[in-house]
């Protein structure tokens, strides 16, 4: 054991340190860091959270990349078929990183009741259709279930069936457009088997989720065309790699595209969470840095006869600096606990009780959601340690000011 860390234990071990004129100051320091790292935990837990949550929602009804006809239509609406005998279909084997292709397909209708209509868009699936998104979504029956060639069973938000007054087990008609505007629309049965509520509105209002047999009947196609293709890929961080290699594999005719250019604001929006997360975690540090500052200057100039003492022993300036440094580690590391306990005690309250509600309308989702990594917190307590000691180097610069004679005086 070197002495400069045997002296600074003795120093913190002492009862006068505990009493003397610095211990308010030094309380205040290492609640800074508890309270720094408090907010920096949650601000990183929430922040990422928030960002993976809402991400996940764009993609349960869209996919990873979407695979169409290259075509200039921009509406929800399948208008041209694509033909399931794709080499990429039903299996991507040509790129590794995919675990899912399933085929669609979109098209835009009337819900009618007795007293109310209400314009909707029926997505076709078959039994290739991933159903995992959903699970977590459902909030009220099961998921439909369309291994029978014309199931009636369908899908439906939580949004339209309170605009409707529809619950499990109520069948309602819904009404497509024919492409001559003097014809009958064409009618499909629905009987309501599950609700559904992912907390984005500007999903929730618009699909209902039913068979594709019926959207294939009502377009003429044949039972090997659909609309379009959903991929979903194993690592969302690859997705614009993987966006590439399947762009490079599409046939002349048809286009894909990543969730992150079709919905471009939604993925603009979240990425500023980054900008606020960087930002509060420099503002964190930097108040726990000022704070430890101001508890080492007390510290150092509560015990100048110490150091003169010490200089009179032949201790040069560097180790005398070493021996506060392992002071203010202490103190650092201290503050890092308590505020390693708060933080993550209220993360995971938050992740089980859901305290904290927010606004759908606003942030997509219903409460708080948290992301809790061990990788992050490890990175997050040790960065703070390292960029508060680096910040103390420069004030225990005042120890080499400090003359042996002068210190050691008693007048």
């Amino acid at each position: 054991m070197n002495y400069e860390f045997f002296i600074a234990k003795r120093i913190i071990g002492s009862k006068a340190y505990k009493s003397s004129v610095s211990a308010p100051i030094i309380k205040i320091g290492i609640a800074a860091i508890a309270i720094g790292i408090v907010v920096m935990m949650i601000a990183i837990a929430t922040g990422i959270g928030l960002q993976q949550k809402i991400r996940d929602k764009v993609v349960a009804f869209n996919g990873h990349v979407t695979i169409t006809n290259y075509d200039s239509n921009n509406s929800q609406e399948s208008l041209f078929p694509i033909s399931k005998n794709q080499d990429f279909y039903p299996e991507f084997k040509t790129i590794d990183g995919i675990n899912h292709v399933q085929a669609v397909a979109t098209k835009h209708g009337i819900i009618r009741t007795e007293t109310l209509w209400e314009g909707a868009v029926l997505k076709g699936v078959g039994l290739d259709y991933n159903w995992d998104y959903f699970k977590d979504f459902l909030i009220d029956g099961r998921l439909p279930d369309f291994s029978k060639k014309w199931s009636e069973e369908i899908l439906i938000s939580q949004y339209l069936a309170n605009r409707l007054g529809f619950k499990v087990g109520d069948s309602f008609q819904m009404l497509f457009k024919k492409d001559d505007p003097y014809k009958v629309p064409s009618m499909v049965k629905c009987i309501v088997t599950g609700i559904y509520n992912s907390g984005f509105q500007e999903f929730d209002e618009t699909y209902l989720i039913g068979n594709i047999r019926h959207l294939q009947r009502i377009n003429k196609w044949e039972d090997d065309q659909v609309g379009n293709f959903e991929v979903f890929i194993d690592d969302y961080y690859e997705l614009e790699i993987k966006g590439q290699e399947i762009h490079r594999e599409m046939p002349s005719l048809l286009d894909s595209q990543i969730v992150e250019n079709k919905f471009y604001t939604v993925f603009e929006w979240i990425k500023i969470f980054d900008k606020n997360i960087y930002g509060i975690i420099g503002i964190m540090i930097l108040v726990a840095g000022i704070n430890m500052i101001t508890a080492l200057l007390v510290l150092i100039l509560e015990r100048t006869q110490m150091i003169g003492v010490l200089k009179a022993l032949g201790s040069n300036n560097w180790s005398i600096r070493k021996l506060f440094l392992y002071n203010a580690s202490y103190l650092i590391i201290l503050g890092l606990f308590w505020g390693n306990l708060l933080g993550l005690g209220l993360l995971f309250a938050q992740k089980y009780l859901k305290l904290f509600p927010l606004d759908p309308s606003v942030y997509y989702v219903t409460e708080a959601p948290v992301f809790i990594s061990f990788g992050y917190i490890m990175a997050l307590n040790i960065g703070t340690l390292v960029l508060c000691l680096l910040m103390l180097l420069v004030p225990s610069y005042i120890i080499t000011k400090i003359s042996p004679v002068k210190a050691i005086r008693f007048d």
